[in-house]
């Protein structure tokens, strides 16, 4: 295999200009933002049908996928592949049906040859261009600006920088229609209901949390022992510390069990009271799964379970794991 970069470090340095020049060139396009960007999605908002998406090459396979965030965030979206629609795919087309076309050139045959066509069926034309002097944005009734100064490519001829900007335009589309739009959790689970996102949104802590005989529950004057035993018999990766009333008093972790083995030649003189953490992160049962994973991931070091709490009483009433969240309505 040829060597073409001298060491790991030349291999960083070559990896890190990449994202910087993809990273200032998509800075430099929302400096660019301007009244074009908010008629285009007035336009899109005031049309009561579906948005048409269209591209060729490296700029169709971003096209493909601005339609696919349009679809999942709330605007209905079709991708048009511009050599297929002179073959029956206008068929798609209801009058009126805005048109986004996404090149970097602004000079792609197949897409110059469908604005006769798409005029006929009265569809405005949007723009995401790279060139704002081309053919295609002379023609376009609202043009965005996708220009790069250079490709992060050092030949300057793969589209890298100038894909990244197209797909960050389209993506500022699809935010800026789902903030007009107001369309929120409710309506994001709605469409993925297959999906772990909608999943999470849907689902509550109660849904997917362990309880009763399933969690190994201890009191503070259980020996560690005793303890070891009761999560070896329910490995949950962790014991629920509890008062005589079910008041939650901590949590012990089998990372906690590592550690006081290792602290101590003997653990037998050890109760769970020693080694357990108090005032751990609590979830309630009736949080979404997204947001028991925000607690669980939100925090210097990340953790993988909680212990579910009911009233403000503190009364322990089961156990989540960070797999139980993944795993949930499977």
């Amino acid at each position: 295999m040829a060597n073409l970069l001298r060491g790991p470090a030349e291999c960083i340095a070559a990896a890190r200009e990449v994202l910087e020049i993809e990273a200032e060139a998509i800075a430099l396009a929302a400096r660019r933002i301007d009244e074009e960007f908010v008629r285009a999605v007035q336009l899109i908002l005031n049309h009561k049908g579906k948005i048409m998406v269209t591209g060729v090459g490296k700029s169709g396979i971003v096209a493909r996928k601005v339609v696919s965030t349009m679809r999942s965030l709330g605007t209905p979206a079709v991708f048009l592949h511009p050599v297929e629609a002179a073959h029956g795919d206008l068929g798609i087309y209801a009058p009126e049906d805005p048109t986004i076309f996404i090149s970097k050139s602004g000079a792609t045959a197949e897409l110059t040859r469908l604005i006769p066509i798409l005029r006929e069926f009265r569809s405005p034309l949007i723009g995401i261009l790279g060139n704002t002097m081309s053919p295609l944005a002379a023609e376009m009734d609202i043009v965005i600006d996708a220009s790069v100064r250079q490709e992060a490519d050092p030949n300057g001829l793969a589209p890298t920088a100038s894909s990244a900007v197209e797909m960050a335009i389209g993506d500022a589309l699809a935010i800026a229609l789902m903030r007009a739009r107001q369309f929120g959790p409710e309506e994001f689970a709605a469409l993925h209901p297959g999906g772990q996102l909608g999943r999470s949104l849907k689902l509550t802590v109660e849904d997917a949390m362990h309880r009763g005989e399933e969690v190994a529950w201890a009191q503070p004057s259980d020996s560690v022992r005793d303890v070891i035993i009761m999560m070896t018999q329910r490995p949950l990766g962790a014991a629920c510390v509890v008062s005589a009333n079910s008041h939650l008093e901590g949590l012990i972790t089998d990372g906690d069990l590592r550690r006081a083995l290792e602290k101590h030649d003997d653990i037998r003189p050890l109760r769970a009271a020693d080694i357990m953490k108090r005032n751990p992160v609590v979830a309630r049962p009736d949080m979404t799964l997204r947001e028991a994973l925000r607690l669980m991931e939100d925090r210097p070091s990340q953790i993988s379970v909680l212990p579910v709490i009911e009233d403000e009483a503190g009364r322990c009433v089961g156990l989540l794991r960070l797999h139980d969240i993944y795993q949930a309505g499977r």
